[in-house]
């Protein structure tokens, strides 16, 4: 598979590296443009891939084209790439708050798949929400496929408006969990703990946790009850969280990020 990434930032190598390792394609498939020398050098001495200053000649042969900038060089880089862009090729694009429409306007390219990796790409564990326009053919979408799921799971979207969504969960979900890992590392050193072994403790509380509730199949409900005894620590200790707001505060977290989404691909009002 021929692949072209506009972009050579963490994201773009996170999936250099995954579909390299996962052999969808050889390091000889693969080029990549960026404005930043080290970059550039850094993913040629890492990968063994073609990179080059400009993005017009990163497109030659590609199959499947990696948008993957960051949102305020959208505007410049798509005029850049206009009318460049062949009837056999496919844009995947990776930019936070580019709706569809924006993109297939501004590129002048109607085969277009936009989709929402998160930071857990980078190991092979994210989660990607991705769609596509009528335009993209069937081995095209396979193509896209088959590149998300090198980075984790991956699930295909009949509606833009659920990438929009991700962006607020899964993408910036994250930021959430590691502000509430490290509040855990602080209550545990301010019980006396070792910061080391504090640490230790939560990420893999965190990483257990996960792994359970995805092979339980139970409710989030459920698997909290299993935990909490009555009248013992952990209902104590959810009892403070209750009162905190600190389940109405994750809530506007969500709430607040994907109105940002919208204001970002310019389908929110004036008050967001």
């Amino acid at each position: 598979m021929r692949l072209a990434f506009i972009g050579g930032g963490v994201m773009a190598e996170a999936m250099i590296k995954a579909v390299l390792d996962k052999g969808l394609a050889t390091p000889k498939e693969v080029a990549a443009s960026d404005v930043v020398a080290a970059r550039r050098e850094a993913l040629s001495a890492r990968y063994g891939i073609a990179t080059v200053v400009e993005n017009r000649a990163a497109l030659r042969r590609a199959a499947v084209v990696v948008l993957a900038i960051k949102p305020q060089n959208l505007d410049e880089v798509a005029q850049d790439l206009k009318g460049r862009l062949g009837e056999g090729q496919v844009v995947l694009s990776i930019v936070a708050g580019a709706n569809l429409g924006r993109l297939t306007s501004g590129l002048g390219h109607r085969a277009v798949v936009r989709a929402m990796p998160n930071t857990p790409a980078q190991v092979g564990e994210g989660i990607t929400l991705w769609t596509a326009t009528a335009e993209v053919t069937a081995v095209q979408a396979e193509a896209c496929r088959s590149i998300l799921s090198a980075l984790g799971r991956q699930v295909q979207v009949p509606q833009e408006k659920y990438v929009d969504m991700a962006t607020a969960v899964s993408g910036s979900g994250p930021g959430y969990i590691f502000m509430v890992a490290e509040a855990l590392v602080d209550g545990a050193v301010h019980l006396g703990l070792p910061r080391d072994l504090a640490q230790e403790m939560v990420l893999q509380t965190l990483v257990g946790s996960g792994k359970f509730a995805q092979v339980s199949g139970k409710h989030l409900a459920e698997l909290k009850n299993l935990v909490t005894s009555p009248g013992g620590t952990t209902a104590e200790g959810l009892l403070a969280l209750e009162e905190g707001g600190v389940r109405a505060a994750f809530i506007q977290a969500v709430i607040a990020a994907y109105e940002k989404t919208l204001q970002l691909s310019g389908e929110g009002d004036e008050k967001h």
